[in-house]
């Protein structure tokens, strides 16, 4: 799945972009402030200027899974558009997922507007998105950090409200990196 060396390269750019934001390599990233950090502008859909009313309206629909997070490249400036009616652990996720690709340089899909106003992926690199996955798992969740929340005896719901995430991408996260089954062993 992915190149030797990827994840550890993953975990060793959060702990490095903490570094760059004076916190530790286990503490909880404020994303705002990494997107700032990184000149990445952020907008909620509903605050994006010159969006007319029928646009609005189909961006906020109450089909609100339709899509989470877009980035625009404008004036060689990136701007990351978040659906506005996600907040908490999705809002974090999909903030934390477009930060991602920028970070790793990844080229941008295409996205149109269809007829009736519904927005269309015309290209999609599943590769890209998995690269993506990981990397914004290790910038929310960084292994080291959930090891030292595990060994302190927090539970998921502890973890995940310390680090703004979902309780589900904190089960993830603690799965993925092999921190339960480590300490699992250590256990028997």
């Amino acid at each position: 799945m992915f190149e030797r060396g990827y994840k550890t390269w993953c975990e060793n750019i959060s702990a490095s972009l903490r570094k760059e934001l004076a916190l530790e390599s286990k503490s909880p990233i404020d994303l705002d402030a990494l997107a700032k950090h990184l000149g990445i502008f952020v907008w909620e859909a509903k605050d994006v200027p010159g969006v007319d009313k029928e646009t609005l309206g189909i961006l906020l629909e109450t089909d609100s899974s339709s899509w989470s997070a877009f980035t625009i490249y404008a004036n060689g400036r990136s701007l990351i558009v978040l659906n506005s009616s996600h907040f908490g652990g999705r809002r974090a996720s999909n903030l934390c997922h477009e930060l991602a690709h920028l970070i790793l340089g990844h080229e941008p899909a295409r996205l149109d507007v269809a007829e009736g106003g519904h927005l269309v992926l015309h290209s999609f690199d599943q590769s890209q998105e998995q690269e993506a996955d990981w990397l914004s798992g290790c910038l929310l969740l960084p292994r080291v950090a959930l090891l030292a929340c595990r060994k302190e005896g927090l539970s998921i719901e502890d973890i995940a409200s310390k680090f703004g995430a979902s309780k589900q991408m904190a089960t993830y996260r603690l799965n993925a990196s092999g921190v339960e089954r480590q300490l699992a062993r250590g256990r028997k």
